[in-house]
């Protein structure tokens, strides 16, 4: 994983697998529920199912890239007050 600190990087991995997998287990559930009715109900159907994962894997991607800005920003500062003092 991109994220430095071992713990919050299993985590994160370990939730964005959780939400992948009821992304993947929603829209296959809720289609195949509804693919006798009409072909159409049953993907928006999926759709609609697959919805709370695909916010959950939003979510922690956003997470993850502002965790990468928060480090990147760090070094940066860090480098630009060595850079300072050594004038």
């Amino acid at each position: 994983m991109r994220l430095e600190d071992k713990y919050l990087s299993f985590v994160v991995n370990f939730l964005l697998g959780v939400a992948w997998a009821s992304m993947i287990v929603g829209a296959i559930t809720s289609f195949l529920t509804f693919y006798e009715d009409t072909f159409f109900f049953a993907l928006v159907s999926a759709f609609v199912a697959a919805l709370p994962g695909l916010i959950g894997i939003l979510i922690l991607e956003h997470f993850i890239t502002n965790k990468e800005k928060l480090y990147e920003l760090q070094k940066q500062t860090k480098l630009l007050s060595e850079s300072l003092t050594h004038k």
